[in-house]
C-alpha cells in the first residue's frame, strides 16, 4: 500500500497541509515540537482510526477549532486507488468513510491499511506495566486477523460486564456472572492460542532482526506468559470469584497476559543499558512490519520511523539504515532533527524520495539543492 497524498485540517497544530509523497522514502526534518510526530500521527489516524499518542479525540483538535479533517489517497499494489476519510466535529461522533461510503464499525477499517510505527514513547513497552506488551500483540494481530479482533472486543465487553457485577454493592446475580464468565472463557481461549501461534512465529524474526542491528553482540528472547497455559480458562476465573468480589475486579484472564522481555537471561527491564533498550524496540518493529508483511492482507505495510536514531551508537545507527534502505520494505516516513542521519539513509537509496521541512505546523517539500 502507498500513501500517494494526504489533506489534513486542524490536527493539532497542523492548520492546513496537503502533501504529495514519493512511494519510497519521506523524510522530515525539524526541530522538536514543529510537528512532525503530528505529521506521522494522522498518517498512523487512517489507519487504526485513532491516535497512536491521545486516545480522546476532542484532545486532538486544534487549539479554538471545532472540527479536524485527516484524507488519504492511496494506492494499492494492483494500482487501485483508495480514498479515506476521517473527520469529526466537537461534541459529535467521528465519521470515517472508504471511499466516500462510511463504516459502520470502525473495526471494520482497521487491517486494510497495515502500519507500523516506531517512536520514542516505544520505551513504555520495556519500562511499562503489561497493558504495552498486550497492546502491542493486539495491534500486530488485529491487523491481519479478523476473528481475533472480534474475540478481543467481545472478550473486553464481557470482563467491563463482569467487573460492573463484582463491584455492586448487593450480591450479584450468579446466572448473570456465570453467562459473563462463559464469554470471557470462550472468547480468552481464542485471544490465548492467536496470540500463541503469533509469539512462536514472531521470535525468530525478531532475534534476527537484534542481531543484525546490533552485529551480534547480545542475545536476546521474548517469553509469553498468560493465566490461560494454567488450564481450564472457566473453571480458573470461577474459582477466583470469591477473591475478584472482594476486590471488584477480575484477577484472571487474558487481560493479565504479558511478554517477558530478556536480553542474556535477565530482563531488559533492569539490565540493558539505553542503546540496548533502543535496539530491542527497534527489532521488535522491524520484525513486526517483516511479520504484517507475510501474514497480512498481501499489501507491504507503511513504516513510520520517528526519531529513531536517538541513543544509538554509530555502529547501530548504520545497521538501521542499511536495513531501512533494503528492498524489504515499503513506503518509509521518518523524522529527525539531525539532518546526517537522513543524509546516510538517501545515500543508500536507490528509488526516489521526498525531503520535508517542518516549522510551527507548516511542512514544505525541499526542493533540488535545499533537499
Amino acid at each position: 500500500m502507498i500513501l500517494k497524498q494526504i489533506s489534513i485540517l486542524n490536527y493539532k497544530n497542523l492548520e492546513q497541509v496537503d502533501l504529495a509523497f514519493s512511494p519510497n522514502m519521506n523524510c522530515f526534518i525539524g526541530q522538536n515540537g514543529m510537528g512532525k510526530t503530528n505529521l506521522l500521527d494522522a498518517v498512523y489516524y487512517l489507519s487504526f482510526c485513532k491516535s497512536a499518542t491521545n486516545p480522546i479525540d476532542s484532545q486532538n483538535m486544534m487549539h479554538n477549532q471545532d472540527f479536524f479533517v485527516i484524507q488519504g489517497f492511496y494506492q494499492t499494489e494492483l494500482g487501485d486507488v483508495e480514498e479515506v476519510y476521517c473527520g469529526m466535529k466537537r461534541r459529535q461522533k467521528k465519521m470515517f468513510k472508504r471511499n466516500k461510503k462510511e463504516y459502520s464499525r470502525l473495526s471494520d477499517h482497521i487491517g486494510f491499511i497495515p502500519l507500523v510505527m516506531v517512536s520514542p514513547s516505544d520505551a513504555e513497552l520495556i519500562s511499562g506495566g503489561s497493558e504495552e506488551r498486550r497492546r502491542f500483540m493486539d495491534v500486530v494481530i488485529s491487523q491481519y486477523d479478523k476473528e481475533y479482533l472480534e474475540a478481543l472486543i467481545r472478550y473486553n465487553k464481557a470482563l467491563q460486564q463482569r467487573n460492573t457485577l463484582l463491584k455492586a454493592e448487593q450480591e450479584p446475580d450468579e446466572e448473570l456472572l456465570s453467562v459473563w464468565e462463559e464469554m470471557m472463557a470462550a472468547t480468552g481461549e481464542v485471544v490465548y492460542r492467536k496470540r500463541c501461534e503469533f509469539i512462536n512465529e514472531f521470535i525468530p524474526t525478531f532475534q534476527t532482526f537484534y542481531s543484525h542491528i546490533s552485529q551480534d553482540q547480545e542475545q536476546v528472547n521474548l517469553t509469553y506468559q498468560s493465566h490461560a497455559s494454567q488450564g481450564n480458562l472457566l473453571q480458573l476465573i470461577q474459582e477466583h470469584r470469591g477473591k475478584d468480589r472482594i476486590m471488584g475486579y477480575s484477577l484472571k484472564g487474558v487481560h493479565k497476559d504479558d511478554l517477558v522481555m530478556q536480553i542474556g537471561e535477565y530482563p531488559i527491564k533492569r539490565e540493558g543499558s539505553q542503546g540496548q533498550n533502543k535496539t530491542y524496540l527497534i527489532a521488535l518493529k522491524l520484525a513486526q512490519f517483516d511479520f504484517l508483511r507475510r501474514t497480512g492482507s498481501n499489501t507491504t505495510p507503511l513504516l513510520l520511523l520517528d526519531d529513531i536514531f536517538d541513543k544509538l551508537d554509530a555502529s547501530r545507527v548504520e545497521q538501521i539504515v542499511k536495513l531501512v534502505a533494503g528492498d524489504k520494505f515499503g513506503q518509509i516516513f521518518i523524522t529527525d532533527t539531525n539532518r546526517e542521519h537522513l543524509d546516510k539513509i538517501m545515500q543508500k537509496i536507490e528509488g526516489d524520495y521526498k525531503v520535508f521541512s517542518v516549522e510551527n505546523g507548516r511542512i514544505q517539500e525541499r526542493k533540488g539543492e535545499e533537499a
